[in-house]
């Protein structure tokens, strides 16, 4: 359960939820009881974080999925003796610059 309050009359429900969000001049009950507290006033950061923590999640997932299929791929090429040391090292290497440059398409 998410609360967002300023603590006039919901200060129990703040520290009673699971995420409790409080702007920045919030009673001070509010924003001791709030897991986070906005420092401006503009409550739309909240919908921000929303949309981030989704398309984080989404390249979570899709860093997962390259890792995964690349594993299917390398590992039994590898023990099967069909992949040189040399082109292992490159192949683990671009997998790895991949998965980094899908993070930071993160915005």
């Amino acid at each position: 359960v998410l609360m967002v309050g300023d603590g006039l009359n919901d200060t129990a429900a703040l520290a009673a939820a699971h995420v409790s969000i409080a702007p920045g001049q919030a009673l001070d009950a509010a924003r001791v009881a709030a897991d986070i507290v906005l420092l401006g006033k503009d409550m739309a950061a909240i919908g921000d974080a929303a949309r981030i923590s989704r398309q984080a999640t989404r390249r979570m997932i899709e860093n997962f999925a390259i890792s995964g299929g690349y594993n299917v791929i390398a590992v039994p090429l590898a023990l099967l003796g069909h992949a040189t040391p040399l082109a292992a090292a490159l192949a683990m290497s671009l997998s790895s610059i991949t998965v980094s440059l899908n993070a930071l398409r993160l915005r």
